[in-house]
C-alpha cells in the first residue's frame, strides 16, 4: 500500500457539517485565507500545481555500457523532432548519436514515435523499443514492441497481427535472434530471422495468467514481469497464477457513458482465498511446460521470486508461507521438476522481501539479506546453504545494495548509521570486514546512485530538505566528482525569491527509551512568543517513512506554502515505519497497525505541545494519504481531546478490507488477530468523532476500495457525527487523473483547513 490553485477565498463558520444526499456528502464553500496573487515571494497552489515554475529537473534515466567506460541516454533531437538515443563516454564527456530520431519512423509512416524504454540484445546489435504504452494498474507495462537493428536502421513491429498496445514484458534472448513477450496472458516467442511466432502457453483466461501477474502480486510482491530466459536461450522459467475461486471486486465507473459499467477483478481481502501460483519451465521450441515440484498448499504460500543460476541446469525461487514469517531458499531442477530447500528466512513477526537473486563466485554462492543480527546484513551463501558469512556487521541498517565489485572484492551499498534520516553511500569487503563511507561527510542529506557495471563510476544525484537535486557523474571508490550534470540553478534562484519557512530536524522522547525523529516547518516570520496552528503529516506504517532529510517537490512545497500562511507544519516517524533504526524498531508495530503507531503520534503530539509553548493545544490538525489516511482517521477518532481537524485521504477504515498480502503481513490473519483488527481500523471508533473530519478519496480507486469509506460514512451517520466528504468520480489511489484534478485536490484541503484550523498566530494570553 503505497501513499502517493489559487483563488480569493471569504471566511466561514469554523465547523462545516457534512450533507449527506444519496449516499455522496457533498461540500463546496469559500475558503477563509486570502492569497496575494501579486506577491511573488509567496507561492499558491497554482504557481505549485499548475504553472510548474518550481518543478526540479533531473538528468534523466540512463543506461550504462557493459563495462562502464560510456552510458546511454535519450535526449532531444536538434534537429527534426523526437529523440536521439545518445553513447556518452564516461571520461571525456564525449557524445555519438547512436540512434538519430529519424530511425524511428515505422515502414509506411510519416511520423516518429516516442519511445519509453529500451534493451539492446546481447551483442549491443539490436534495441528493442516499447513505445505506445498503456497503464495496467500502476505502471505503463503494456505497449508494442519494434526491433530495430541499429547498423542497417530496419525497423520491425513485434507481435504479428496483435492488438495495438497489447504486449508485455518483451525481452531478447541471449543470443539476441528471439524475442519473448507476454500477451493476453500467454507467453510467446518470436524468431527475428524465421519472422514466425510460437505460443509457448495456450491456457491463458480470465482465471490463468501466465509470465505476469493478479493484482495483489503486483501491488504488495512488486512482481509484474513474470517470466525469465534460461542462460543458454533454450527455455523460459514462468510464474502461472489461477485466480479462481477469489472474490472478485467491482468498481463502478458512471461518467464515461451513459450508461454505468463495471470494472471487475479478483481481489483477495484479508482472510479470504488467495490465488494459486506455480512455476513452470517450457522450451523455446513449444511443448508442454514442466511444473516444478514445489511443496506447500499453492493458494497459502506466495512464490516471491525467481530465477536462473549461473548455468541452465538449477533454479532458484523464494517461497513465502502466508503468514509471511518464513521464507524458503529453494533450489529447482527445470528437467525433472525436483526441489529441494536449502535456506529457511524466519522471523517472529514478519520477513522482508527484499532478495532478488545476486550471484557470486561464478554462481558457487549469492548474495543474502538478513534481519538475523537485530539488523538489516549482508551475507555470502554457498549455493547448497550449508554457509553463510556476514559481509557486513555491526550496529546499523544495511538499506540497500548498489554494486557487487567481485574483481576487486567490495559490496557498495546504502546506509546511515548516525542518523535514519539520510543516505549514504557505503562499501565493505566481500569477504567482510568494516564499512566504508564513500559520501563525503560535507554532503548531508539523502544520496542516491546508478553504478557502472565495473563499479568505476556512478551517476550521483544528492539533496536535502532545503537543497534541490543536485546530479554529477563521479569516479569511485574515491567519490571524485567528474561532471556536473544538473545543478537545479533556475530554481535555486527562483526559490530565493520565496518567503522561506524555518526548518528544523528533531528528535521527541515519548518515553524513557522511545525517541521519535521528526522536522518542523515554521512560518517565515515566526514569533515564539505566540501561539500558532500545527498540522501534522503522517504515514505511520511498515509501507513509508516521512522524515528523510531529502528534496520534496509539490508536496513539500504544499508544506512550505502552509508556513506562509501561518501554520506550523511537522512530521513524525513512529515506531514501525521503515527507518533504519533496526528489526525491533521496524516490527514493534507488528499486530498492533493502528494502534501501536496511534498512540506513539499522540504521545509525540502531547510531548511536543508541552515543550513547545507556541504550539496552540486548540488548533492541531492532522492529515495523511493511504497508510497515512487510515493514521489520520486513527488520531481523531481514538484521540479526540488532542487533534482538532482531519484530513483523510484514500484512507483504509477496515482493514479487512485490505487485501491479503499487505494486512496479515503486518496484522496476521483476522480469525488470530480479530481483536487487533477490531482495535486498529478507524471505523471501530466512529462514535467518538467530535473535531472537523474531512474525507478524499477517488471511487475508481482499485487499491483502497471507495467501499471502506461507505462502511465508515454509514458508522458516521449511526452515530450522528457531522463531517465533509469529496468523492473524485473515477479517480485511482493517487486521486490525478483528468484534467485539473491535482490543483482542485490541493486547493480543497487548503481552504478546508483554513476554514477548520485557522492559520496564523495568536497572542499567549489570548488563549
Amino acid at each position: 500500500m503505497t501513499f502517493s490553485e489559487t483563488g480569493r477565498f471569504t471566511a466561514m463558520p469554523r465547523r462545516l457539517a457534512a450533507f449527506v444526499a444519496a449516499g455522496l456528502c457533498v461540500w463546496a464553500t469559500a475558503g477563509a485565507w486570502a492569497a496575494d496573487a501579486t506577491n511573488k515571494s509567496q507561492l499558491t497552489v497554482e504557481r505549485i500545481f499548475t504553472t510548474g515554475e518550481f518543478g526540479s529537473q533531473g538528468y534523466g534515466s540512463i543506461e550504462w555500457g557493459p563495462n562502464g567506460t560510456a552510458y546511454y541516454k535519450w535526449e532531444s533531437a536538434k534537429e527534426g523532432g523526437g529523440r536521439d538515443l545518445v553513447r556518452i563516454d564516461s571520461a571525456t564527456g564525449n557524445r555519438e548519436i547512436l540512434v538519430p530520431s529519424q530511425a524511428l519512423i515505422p515502414p509506411g509512416e510519416s511520423g516518429l514515435f516516442g519511445v519509453s524504454s529500451h534493451a539492446f540484445s546481447t551483442d549491443r546489435s539490436k534495441l528493442l523499443l516499447f513505445t505506445n504504452t498503456k497503464r495496467v494498474w500502476r505502471q505503463h507495462n503494456r505497449g508494442d514492441y519494434w526491433v530495430l537493428d541499429i547498423s542497417s536502421r530496419e525497423l520491425k513491429k513485434l507481435g504479428g497481427n496483435a492488438e495495438p498496445s497489447s504486449l508485455q514484458f518483451a525481452k531478447f534472448s541471449p543470443d539476441g535472434h528471439r524475442v519473448a513477450y507476454v500477451r493476453e496472458r500467454n507467453i510467446y516467442v518470436e524468431d527475428l530471422r524465421e519472422k514466425t511466432i510460437i505460443a509457448l502457453t495456450t491456457d491463458g483466461s480470465t482465471n490463468v495468467i501466465n509470465g505476469t501477474f493478479d493484482w495483489v502480486y503486483e501491488e504488495e510482491l512488486d512482481l509484474r514481469d513474470g517470466f525469465r530466459w534460461s542462460p543458454d536461450g533454450e527455455s523460459i522459467a514462468f510464474w502461472q497464477i489461477d485466480t479462481s475461486g477469489v472474490g472478485v471486486f467491482f468498481l463502478l465507473n458512471q461518467t464515461d457513458s451513459l450508461y454505468a459499467r463495471t470494472i471487475s477483478f479478483p481481489y483477495p481481502k484479508a482472510g479470504e482465498k488467495n490465488s494459486a501460483a506455480r512455476m513452470g519451465v517450457v522450451s523455446v521450441n513449444g511443448g508442454e511446460p514442466r511444473w516444478l515440484n514445489i511443496p506447500g498448499d499453492p493458494r497459502e504460500h506466495y512464490l516471491a521470486r525467481m530465477d536462473w543460476a549461473t548455468d541452465s541446469k538449477t533454479l532458484m525461487l523464494q517461497q513465502f508461507n502466508r503468514l509471511q514469517n518464513t521464507n524458503r531458499v529453494i533450489l529447482a531442477d527445470p528437467i525433472t521438476g525436483d526441489t529441494h530447500t536449502i535456506l529457511v528466512e524466519t522471523d517472529d513477526a514478519w520477513v522482508d522481501n527484499n532478495n532478488p537473486t545476486r550471484w557470486l563466485a561464478d554462481g558457487r554462492e549469492f548474495l543474502w539479506l538478513s534481519e538475523r543480527s537485530g539488523w538489516r546484513h549482508a551475507y555470502r551463501v554457498s549455493q547448497d546453504g550449508k554457509r553463510i558469512r556476514p559481509i557486513t556487521r555491526g550496529p546499523f541498517d544495511l538499506i540497500s545494495v548498489e554494486s557487487i565489485d567481485e574483481k576487486n572484492g567490495w559490496l557498495y551499498f546504502i546506509a546511515s548509521p548516525k542518523n535514519p534520516t539520510q543516505r549514504y553511500l557505503y562499501r565493505a569487503r566481500l569477504k567482510g570486514g568494516k564499512a566504508e563511507r564513500l559520501t563525503p561527510e560535507n554532503q548531508p542529506g539523502t544520496h542516491d546512485y546508478q553504478i557502472s557495471p565495473d563499479s568505476q563510476w556512478a551517476l550521483h544525484s544528492y539533496s536535502s530538505f532545503t537543497n534541490p537535486p543536485i546530479t554529477e557523474l563521479i569516479w569511485l571508490p574515491g567519490h571524485e566528482s567528474v561532471r556536473v550534470l544538473e545543478t537545479n540553478q533556475k530554481l535555486r534562484d527562483k526559490l530565493a525569491t520565496l518567503q522561506r519557512p524555518g526548518t528544523e530536524f528533531f528528535r521527541v522522547d515519548i518515553s524513557p527509551d522511545v525517541t521519535l525523529d521528526g522536522w518542523c516547518l515554521t512560518p517565515p516570520d515566526f514569533d515564539p512568543a505566540k501561539k500558532y496552528p500545527v498540522l501534522f503529516y503522517v504515514y505511520g506504517e511498515p509501507g513509508g517513512q516521512t522524515v528523510m532529510d531529502q528534496w520534496r517537490d509539490r508536496g513539500g512545497y504544499w508544506h512550505w506554502m502552509l508556513a506562509q500562511q501561518g501554520y506550523i507544519v511537522m512530521s513524525v516517524d513512529n515506531r514501525g515505519t521503515p527507518a533504519p533504526r533496526g528489526r525491533d524498531w521496524r516490527k514493534i508495530i507488528y499486530r498492533q497497525v493502528g494502534i501501536l503507531n496511534s498512540a506513539d503520534q499522540a504521545a509525540a503530539v502531547r510531548t511536543l505541545l508541552r515543550e513547545r509553548p507556541y504550539l496552540d493545544a486548540k488548533r492541531v490538525g492532522v492529515w495523511g494519504w493511504s497508510g497515512g489516511g487510515s493514521s489520520t482517521l486513527n488520531a481523531i477518532l481514538q484521540y479526540p481531546e488532542l487533534y482538532h481537524t482531519g484530513i483523510a485521504v484514500a484512507a483504509v477504515p477496515n482493514q479487512r478490507y485490505y487485501d491479503t498480502i499487505y494486512q496479515e503481513r503486518y496484522m496476521g490473519l483476522p480469525k488470530d488477530n480479530s481483536e487487533g483488527y477490531r482495535k486498529g481500523s478507524p471505523v471501530t471508533y466512529a462514535s467518538q468523532l467530535r473535531g472537523n473530519l474531512l474525507i478524499v478519496h477517488g471511487t475508481g480507486d482499485d487499491n483502497v476500495h471507495y467501499q471502506g469509506v461507505e462502511a465508515l460514512i454509514n458508522e458516521l451517520v449511526r452515530y450522528n457525527k457531522p463531517f465533509t466528504m469529496m468523492a473524485y468520480p473515477n479517480r485511482s489511489h493517487g486521486i490525478s487523473e483528468g484534467h485539473n484534478t491535482v490543483r482542485h485536490f490541493y486547493e480543497l484541503l487548503t481552504r478546508y483547513l483554513n476554514q477548520n484550523l485557522p492559520p496564523g498566530p495568536v497572542s499567549d494570553d489570548a488563549g
